[in-house]
Protein backbone atom coordinates (compact mmCIF):
# COMPACT_ATOMS: atom_id res chain seq x y z
CA UNK A 1 0.00 0.00 0.00
CA UNK A 2 2.86 2.52 0.88
CA UNK A 3 3.98 1.97 -2.40
CA UNK A 4 0.46 2.68 -3.72
CA UNK A 5 0.49 6.14 -1.81
CA UNK A 6 4.19 6.65 -3.21
CA UNK A 7 2.91 6.26 -7.18
CA UNK A 8 0.22 8.54 -6.60
CA UNK A 9 2.18 11.59 -4.66
CA UNK A 10 5.38 10.86 -6.85
CA UNK A 11 5.07 13.25 -9.81
CA UNK A 12 3.69 16.07 -7.33
CA UNK A 13 7.04 17.25 -6.13
CA UNK A 14 10.48 16.84 -6.49
CA UNK A 15 10.84 16.93 -2.86
CA UNK A 16 9.29 13.26 -1.42
CA UNK A 17 10.30 11.73 1.45
CA UNK A 18 9.06 9.21 4.17
CA UNK A 19 8.59 10.11 7.57
CA UNK A 20 9.41 7.07 9.96
CA UNK A 21 11.68 6.34 13.01
CA UNK A 22 12.74 3.21 12.24
CA UNK A 23 14.18 4.21 8.84
CA UNK A 24 15.34 0.15 8.38
CA UNK A 25 11.50 -0.52 8.38
CA UNK A 26 11.29 1.96 4.73
CA UNK A 27 14.98 1.91 3.35
CA UNK A 28 13.57 -0.37 0.25
CA UNK A 29 11.41 2.97 -0.99
CA UNK A 30 14.34 4.32 -1.97
CA UNK A 31 13.45 7.55 -0.53
CA UNK A 32 15.20 9.44 2.09
CA UNK A 33 13.37 9.05 6.02
CA UNK A 34 12.96 11.84 7.92
CA UNK A 35 12.79 11.08 11.78
CA UNK A 36 11.10 13.27 14.05
CA UNK A 37 12.62 15.68 15.51
CA UNK A 38 11.28 15.69 19.04
CA UNK A 39 10.86 11.88 19.72
CA UNK A 40 7.64 10.31 21.22
CA UNK A 41 4.97 13.41 20.36
CA UNK A 42 2.68 11.46 18.21
CA UNK A 43 1.90 12.64 14.75
CA UNK A 44 2.15 16.10 15.71
CA UNK A 45 6.13 15.33 15.69
CA UNK A 46 6.16 13.95 12.82
CA UNK A 47 4.47 16.58 10.86
CA UNK A 48 6.41 19.20 12.16
CA UNK A 49 9.93 16.94 11.58
CA UNK A 50 9.13 17.24 7.78
CA UNK A 51 7.76 20.21 7.59
CA UNK A 52 11.18 21.34 9.29
CA UNK A 53 13.11 18.76 6.50
CA UNK A 54 11.44 20.07 3.92
CA UNK A 55 12.83 22.50 1.28
CA UNK A 56 9.60 23.73 -0.39
CA UNK A 57 7.45 26.66 1.68
CA UNK A 58 4.62 24.20 1.38
CA UNK A 59 4.53 20.70 2.55
CA UNK A 60 1.93 18.28 1.33
CA UNK A 61 1.44 15.20 3.98
CA UNK A 62 -0.28 12.58 3.62
CA UNK A 63 -0.64 9.29 5.27
CA UNK A 64 0.69 6.14 4.12
CA UNK A 65 -2.36 4.09 4.72
CA UNK A 66 -4.64 5.77 2.60
CA UNK A 67 -3.97 4.08 -0.62
CA UNK A 68 -6.74 5.33 -2.88
CA UNK A 69 -5.58 9.01 -2.79
CA UNK A 70 -7.10 11.40 -5.66
CA UNK A 71 -4.17 13.33 -7.34
CA UNK A 72 -6.70 15.85 -8.76
CA UNK A 73 -7.88 16.33 -5.07
CA UNK A 74 -3.44 16.75 -3.96
CA UNK A 75 -3.18 19.54 -6.37
CA UNK A 76 -6.29 21.38 -5.76
CA UNK A 77 -4.68 21.42 -2.18
CA UNK A 78 -1.30 22.20 -3.23
CA UNK A 79 -2.65 24.60 -5.86
CA UNK A 80 -4.30 26.52 -2.70
CA UNK A 81 -1.16 26.44 -0.30
CA UNK A 82 -0.38 30.51 -1.03
CA UNK A 83 -3.67 31.37 0.05
CA UNK A 84 -3.22 30.05 3.56
CA UNK A 85 -0.71 28.04 6.33
CA UNK A 86 -3.24 25.14 6.39
CA UNK A 87 -5.30 23.65 3.01
CA UNK A 88 -7.40 20.83 4.77
CA UNK A 89 -10.20 18.59 3.82
CA UNK A 90 -13.16 19.03 6.05
CA UNK A 91 -15.31 15.80 5.47
CA UNK A 92 -16.83 15.00 8.63
CA UNK A 93 -16.72 18.33 10.88
CA UNK A 94 -15.48 19.13 13.58
CA UNK A 95 -12.52 16.64 12.65
CA UNK A 96 -10.36 18.21 9.70
CA UNK A 97 -8.49 15.25 7.55
CA UNK A 98 -4.94 16.11 9.06
CA UNK A 99 -2.88 13.65 7.47
CA UNK A 100 -4.28 14.83 3.61
CA UNK A 101 -3.32 18.13 3.88
CA UNK A 102 -0.81 21.14 2.89
CA UNK A 103 0.70 22.94 5.89
CA UNK A 104 3.42 26.17 5.24
CA UNK A 105 6.21 26.62 7.04
CA UNK A 106 4.63 29.45 8.96
CA UNK A 107 3.14 26.73 11.54
CA UNK A 108 6.41 25.49 12.43
CA UNK A 109 6.48 27.95 15.26
CA UNK A 110 2.77 27.12 16.76
CA UNK A 111 3.34 23.23 16.38
CA UNK A 112 6.78 23.82 18.15
CA UNK A 113 5.06 25.42 20.87
CA UNK A 114 2.37 22.70 21.18
CA UNK A 115 5.35 20.07 21.20
CA UNK A 116 7.21 21.26 23.70
CA UNK A 117 4.22 21.59 25.76
CA UNK A 118 2.96 18.14 25.52
CA UNK A 119 0.25 19.46 23.34
CA UNK A 120 -0.28 17.02 20.45
CA UNK A 121 -3.68 17.45 19.12
CA UNK A 122 -2.70 18.46 15.44
CA UNK A 123 -5.18 20.93 15.13
CA UNK A 124 -4.58 22.49 18.65
CA UNK A 125 -2.88 25.16 16.76
CA UNK A 126 -5.25 25.81 13.76
CA UNK A 127 -6.31 28.85 16.24
CA UNK A 128 -2.48 30.73 15.38
CA UNK A 129 -2.06 30.16 11.65
CA UNK A 130 -4.34 30.45 8.60
CA UNK A 131 -6.62 27.60 7.56
CA UNK A 132 -7.98 27.00 4.96
CA UNK A 133 -10.86 24.02 5.30
CA UNK A 134 -11.79 22.58 1.79
CA UNK A 135 -15.50 21.69 2.45
CA UNK A 136 -17.35 18.22 1.57
CA UNK A 137 -18.61 19.63 -1.47
CA UNK A 138 -15.02 20.82 -2.51
CA UNK A 139 -13.97 17.53 -2.10
CA UNK A 140 -16.66 15.97 -4.05
CA UNK A 141 -15.96 17.41 -7.27
CA UNK A 142 -12.91 15.22 -7.35
CA UNK A 143 -13.75 12.41 -5.22
CA UNK A 144 -17.50 11.94 -5.01
CA UNK A 145 -17.35 8.72 -3.36
CA UNK A 146 -14.71 9.87 -0.47
CA UNK A 147 -12.06 6.65 -1.39
CA UNK A 148 -9.69 9.29 -0.37
CA UNK A 149 -10.08 8.55 2.82
CA UNK A 150 -10.30 5.44 3.41
CA UNK A 151 -7.48 3.96 5.77
CA UNK A 152 -6.55 0.64 7.27
CA UNK A 153 -6.89 0.85 10.85
CA UNK A 154 -8.91 -2.25 11.07
CA UNK A 155 -9.22 -5.93 9.98
CA UNK A 156 -12.77 -4.96 8.39
CA UNK A 157 -11.09 -1.83 6.56
CA UNK A 158 -8.14 -3.80 5.76
CA UNK A 159 -10.98 -6.24 3.88
CA UNK A 160 -12.41 -3.56 1.93
CA UNK A 161 -9.32 -1.86 0.90
CA UNK A 162 -8.25 -5.28 -0.51
CA UNK A 163 -11.43 -5.21 -2.54
CA UNK A 164 -11.53 -1.94 -4.10
CA UNK A 165 -7.53 -2.14 -4.67
CA UNK A 166 -9.26 -4.83 -7.18
CA UNK A 167 -11.79 -2.55 -9.17
CA UNK A 168 -10.01 0.92 -8.50
CA UNK A 169 -7.46 2.23 -10.98
CA UNK A 170 -3.85 2.84 -10.10
CA UNK A 171 -3.61 6.23 -11.48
Amino acid sequence: MIERVIHRVRGLTDDLFISANEPEKYARFGLPIVADIYPDKAALGGIYSVIQAARHPHVLVVACDIPFLHVGLLQCLIGLAPTADVVIPLIKPPQPETLHAVYSKACLPAMERRLLAGQLRIIGFFDEVAVRYLERAEVARFDPQFYSFLNMNTPEEWEKVQTLAKILPNE
